[in-house]
């Protein structure tokens, strides 16, 4: 693809994320164009007409069969996630495909094999946090060692989710569809922040769960992890999180400790950044884009044109799927394989 070049993408759902932010950024982004819809036929007709697009279909099938777009945006249910996305890599264009990638560690992994063996396609999961100057900083002084070793993380998000039997979120607190509740929902993007900025973790123990809620899904999902050591330093750090849809206060922040330093994050997405070296802290503006998809999709235009990784290709999002495995595993959860078929997420 040459450097002038456009996408065109073909976005596949037309639900909450699409109507809010997704088709915005498809059509804002520079070198990118919205070329067609495929959902549910009045709800795409509503979107095309919205974003002049120009192609409407209610058929994935048909969709690949006979879009002109050279880019599907994959954003329905995660039930539906893997068999879309192999579906448009068999028909040889490239995929960005909204978090959690799958519905189990195992499917998701398998993506990233079919991803790796189609080289001339770029294949990306929209763990668009990657692209945050907030992460860009905390990634750099990572790198420069600026907060020594890491002795500590803390993540949390806790808020409240109790959808009416007619709410079109419902497919959230269904096995079936989500893979999982607040862990899968907004957890699973601060455990990709985590793996982006310091590693893989290990599970010590956990707790998954329902407190408070009816659903099936858990409603509480907390875990001590341990991180990766760096040789001659010290071995690993501790990493507490937890994730809840149960109290209707509301706390989303993040915490790393190093032996020089400390770096708060609250709220993890807005307001100043804290910065501690030493005994001297300070507040940095570091504020998230107005539609935080579009860096994403900047981003992912660029490694088209480039032939280059986009900033969350599929081995890093198979790692996210992977690690919420475990860690329903260690909170006596079946996981979600065997939450598809009806299992409780009860400890």
């Amino acid at each position: 693809m040459s450097e002038q070049a456009t996408v065109d993408w073909l976005l596949v759902g037309t639900g909450d994320i699409v109507r809010k932010r997704v088709a915005a950024a498809l059509t804002g982004a520079a070198g990118s164009r919205l070329v067609g819809i495929c959902g549910e036929k009045s709800r795409a007709t509503a979107l095309a007409q919205q974003h002049g697009a120009g192609e409407v279909y209610d058929n994935l099938d048909e969709a690949l069969a006979k879009t002109k777009a050279s880019a599907v945006y994959i954003a329905t249910s995660v039930r539906r996630h893997a068999l879309e996305a192999k579906k448009a890599i068999a028909a040889g264009t490239h995929v960005l495909i909204e978090k959690p990638l799958s519905l189990h560690g195992g499917e998701a992994r398998e993506l990233a094999r079919l991803a790796a063996a189609s080289p001339r396609q770029r294949v990306g999961c929209a763990y668009y946090r990657r692209c945050s100057p907030r992460a860009a900083h905390a990634r750099e002084l990572m790198r420069s060692g600026a907060l020594g070793p890491l002795v500590l993380v803390r993540m949390n998000c806790q808020s409240w989710f109790s959808p009416a039997a007619d709410d079109p979120k419902l497919w959230r607190v269904s096995w079936a569809e989500s893979g999982g509740g607040p862990m899968s929902d907004v957890g699973s993007h601060m455990l990709d922040m985590l793996i982006h900025l310091a590693g893989v973790p290990t599970v010590k123990s956990a707790f998954v769960g329902t407190t408070v809620q009816p659903y099936e899904v858990e409603d509480t999902a907390a875990a001590l992890l341990m991180l990766p050591g760096a040789k001659g330093k010290i071995p690993g750090a501790p990493v507490q999180v937890n994730f809840g849809w149960n109290s209707k206060t509301f706390g989303h922040d993040m915490e790393i400790v190093g032996t020089e330093g400390r770096l708060v994050w609250s709220p993890f997405d807005s307001g100043p950044v804290k910065l501690t070296l030493g005994r001297e802290t300070r507040e940095l503006d570091l504020p998230p884009a107005a539609n935080v998809h579009l860096p994403l999709i900047e981003d992912f235009v660029a490694a088209v044109r480039e032939g280059r990784q986009p900033i969350c290709p599929l081995d890093e999002a198979a790692k996210v799927d992977e690690l919420m495995d475990a860690i329903y595993a260690a909170g006596g959860a079946t996981g979600r394989a065997a939450g598809r078929a009806g299992g409780k997420a009860k400890p």
